[in-house]
């Protein structure tokens, strides 16, 4: 934490004594407060007018107007600015982001308000009765005529109210991060606007939001490592939700045609600028629907949530502007064909569609890029292990090769679809190619933001699927569908055509405020502990040196 000029710790005072000193200080001052007759954590304050109502009122009225009508307010917040002069002086009053000056002068407010005003500290949150007027500057102000002591800060605020400039502490601190950062409470603003806008495009669209369990006895609707609890009465292993597809799914089953919910997921994965082991996802699921019904409804959805929340479609990300109503599609093979770098080199499409040629294309990408991350081969029979990678089913192999050659062109919004077999688990096939599934991802900045697929309902199908899955977990794959009788039971009784999309809200609110990491979009990032600080050596300890 950083401390005004005035308050510095001196040299060769820890931070950490400092900061109880000044604490010790606050605490004397609320115990005169208390003794001025005012409670020291009052139980409510009835304001009538907030700092932005205030503005929004009388920001364009005059002084004579002002002084002819003396409109009268009760206003509250947190003092940002102190400044006393004798027996008046200013303070300046900080609520939901939005500042106003008052006035405090002793006669109008009388001896014991005006002890409390010396008594006063930034950070505290004050109450303020009085009427608006502009000063000789032309400031518009509250002419205070009594005060209400409504919290003491013990604590002081970050330097001059100019914010925490340390990125871990604010994520650490987040209180003090909106409290001085109006970027930080911006993020968190456009982040609800973006909530509620996605509300209500499907509240229209005629889908039900629904909630499903967070505690679930089996992990699944999506592949990733679940984190596992117990719930004791019972004695059952439990897993914090990857993901509420396969309940939503039984809704459909059940006549919900259509279903919707915004959920916290969990995935016991690592920490990076893009992932949060705990984030908020939206799905939703339209019975008689398929993946390209899909498409266009995303087409419609994120254009209509940066309406909402900043006011139009076009995002500043990074030195790139970006469009969020102009929209690209290609398959996933397409993609790779596209974005191929080399013109000489470049595979054809059918490639993509026979382990041997797949192979040969893999590993002329890795010769073409031998300081990276080697994208896994294909297994071709006779040969388990071209180029020593590891071998792997042909369309894990694809979707690899994908995320190498194409991720980082997609800085415009771009619809991938059609993904091979393996890699989509729940995803109904192609007609006319069985290798493949009917499912999209959505790139924006070179960042997937969501995911669909036309769902896949024939059981037997949906068993078949489940027990490859199994196969690859048996071959040391950690990130696999386990098989769930019941969502098979329930498949058995008839689910209509139905497609889905899962959002991830996070990475849209990333786009919409330019945010760089996903942690700063996140209220509450999962942080590493905090190291303790390293107790000061008692009178006559030290190191030995």
């Amino acid at each position: 934490m950083s401390y005004p000029a005035e308050c510095t710790p001196a040299d060769g005072a820890s931070t950490l004594s400092f900061e109880n000193e000044l604490y010790e200080q606050r605490r004397e001052k609320l115990k005169q407060i208390e003794a001025l007759g005012y409670a020291a954590y009052p139980n409510s304050f009835a304001f009538t007018h907030s700092v932005a109502k205030i503005h929004a009122e009388h920001g364009e009225s005059t002084s004579e107007a002002l002084a002819e009508s003396k409109p009268p307010v009760l206003a509250s917040g947190r003092l940002q600015a102190i400044r006393r002069q004798g027996k008046a002086g200013f303070c300046d009053l900080v609520q939901a982001g939005q500042r106003i000056q008052v006035y405090v002068r002793k006669e109008a407010v009388g001896d014991n308000a005006f002890e409390l005003y010396k008594l006063l500290d930034l950070g505290d949150s004050l109450g303020v009765t009085g009427y608006i007027f502009r000063t000789r500057t032309g400031e518009l102000s509250i002419h205070a005529e009594s005060l209400t002591f409504l919290a003491k800060a013990l604590l002081p605020m970050p330097e001059k109210w100019h914010g925490l400039q340390e990125v871990e502490a604010r994520y650490r601190q987040r209180y003090l991060d909106l409290l001085s950062n109006a970027e930080s409470r911006n993020i968190f603003i456009v982040r609800s606007r973006v909530i509620q806008a996605l509300r209500t495009a499907l509240d229209r669209e005629d889908f039900i939001e629904v909630e499903t369990p967070m505690m679930q006895p089996m992990p699944g609707g999506a592949l990733a490592r679940p984190f596992v609890t117990h719930h004791n009465a019972l004695d059952l292993t439990l897993y914090l939700r990857i993901a509420p597809e396969l309940y939503l799914k039984r809704l459909i089953v059940g006549g919900l045609d259509r279903v919707y919910e915004i959920s916290r997921v969990f995935r016991n994965e690592g920490l990076s600028t893009r992932h949060n082991p705990e984030y908020t996802m939206l799905e939703f699921y339209q019975a008689y629907a398929d993946y390209r019904d899909l498409m266009n409804l995303t087409e419609r959805l994120i254009p209509e949530a940066a309406r909402a929340s900043i006011g139009g479609t076009i995002v500043q990300w990074g030195e790139t502007q970006i469009d969020l109503a102009k929209w690209t599609r290609y398959s996933l093979r397409e993609a790779i064909c596209v974005f191929w770098p080399e013109e000489s080199s470049r595979p054809k499409f059918a490639d993509f569609n026979d382990p041997r040629h797949t192979a040969l294309v893999v590993e002329r990408w890795n010769q073409m890029n031998p300081g990276a991350s080697p994208v896994s081969m294909p297994i071709v029979e006779g040969n388990a292990s071209l180029g020593g990678a590891v071998a792997v089913p042909l369309g894990n192999s694809v979707l690899h090769l994908f995320e190498a050659v194409c991720e980082k062109h997609l800085t415009q919004p771009t619809i991938i679809y059609d993904f091979p077999v393996e890699v989509s688990p729940l995803a109904k096939n192609k007609p006319d190619e069985p290798a493949y599934v009917e499912r999209f991802e959505a790139y924006i900045g070179g960042m997937e933001i969501l995911n669909a697929y036309s769902e896949l309902n024939d059981p037997e199908e949906q068993r078949k699927r489940f027990q490859m899955q199994a196969e690859a977990k048996e071959r040391g794959d950690q990130e696999t569908h386990p098989i769930d009788e019941d969502y098979i039971r329930a498949l058995s009784y008839g689910m209509p055509p139905t497609a889905g999309e899962g959002i991830g809200i996070d990475r849209l609110v990333m786009l919409l405020t330019g945010s760089r990491s996903i942690r700063d979009v996140i209220l509450f990032p999962l942080l590493r502990p905090e190291a303790a600080p390293e107790a000061a050596p008692e009178d006559g300890a030290g190191s030995g040196e």
